[in-house]
């Protein structure tokens, strides 16, 4: 069989046959009937949640631990983490390699997604993130201000904000520089006091006899034929977590400080952790 997409797409395609279809059907309908059963679930649990809680969520972020924790377990892909979640108010930053690190950072802690707001728009996954509370920003410098009003209301309840500073997805072989707008409404004075960061390495490893970037997603790469070539997988890997220190914001002299102690705890253990197989 032809590959399902050339290497312009993804520079290690794979060909999908008779097995590899019948994974994607044993594993995706399951998948789907999990994800989107869950979202109907969360859906109608907020309709209740929301007039009697507002911006607190004492439940349904209960549903989407559920979802992702199992999506693994369908996918058959191993989950790992280690270190303790941070019990501060703040937020949580981590490197980005696929769609798939969204199922894994929700699946351990209960946190809430910052995303450019584009992904709002999106089919499918734009659903799912306005479902789960992903906090929208604009990249604009003239939105600067609201943004961080929208932090300190999320974080006033009690949320833990996450997001990726790398500010695109990578092959999963490298950490890149962390870009520090984000950081700076952490840095506003109704923050900085209370404020904590940590951040989390990601490391995804192949599966057996597959190349190392396996689970990257990245540039012009289409979710489809990434969603498939992930079902379709013989043998699956495993996605292991790394929890660091949280860093205290009044610790440090600028945004600019908190991003590279934040990106370095980030890359050492990636770069450590991708030498065990």
């Amino acid at each position: 069989m032809d590959p399902l997409w050339n290497s312009e797409d993804d520079p290690d395609p794979i060909k999908i046959g008779l097995i590899g279809w019948l994974l994607v059907l044993v594993r995706g309908v399951p998948l789907a009937l999990l994800v989107f059963g869950g979202l109907i679930v969360l859906l109608l649990v907020r309709l209740v949640e929301r007039p009697l809680c507002g911006l607190h969520r004492p439940v349904t972020p209960h549903i989407t631990q559920f979802v992702c924790r199992n999506a693994f377990r369908i996918l058959g892909i191993g989950f790992e983490s280690s270190g303790e979640l941070m019990r501060e108010h703040g937020a949580v930053v981590a490197n980005h390699t696929s769609w798939l690190d969204i199922f894994a950072l929700n699946a351990r802690k209960r946190v809430y997604f910052v995303s450019k707001a584009e992904v709002a728009k999106w089919p499918g996954i734009g659903w799912l993130a306005r479902a789960t509370g992903t906090v929208f920003i604009e990249r604009n410098p003239k939105q600067a201000r609201e943004q961080t009003r929208i932090f300190i209301e999320r974080l006033g309840v009690g949320h833990k904000l996450l997001f990726f500073p790398e500010g695109t997805s990578t092959d999963g072989l490298r950490v890149l520089p962390f870009k520090t707008t984000l950081f700076a409404a952490f840095f506003a004075p109704e923050l900085r006091p209370i404020m904590y960061v940590q951040p989390v390495s990601v490391v995804f490893h192949a599966p057996k006899g597959q190349p190392d970037r396996f689970y990257g997603w990245w540039g012009d790469m289409e979710f489809g034929p990434h969603l498939l070539k992930t079902l379709a997988a013989r043998r699956q890997g495993r996605v292991e977590l790394i929890y660091h220190a949280p860093a205290r914001v009044s610790d440090f002299d600028n945004r600019k400080a908190l991003a590279a102690h934040c990106e370095e705890a980030v890359r050492h253990a990636h770069s450590l952790a991708r030498l065990t197989p």
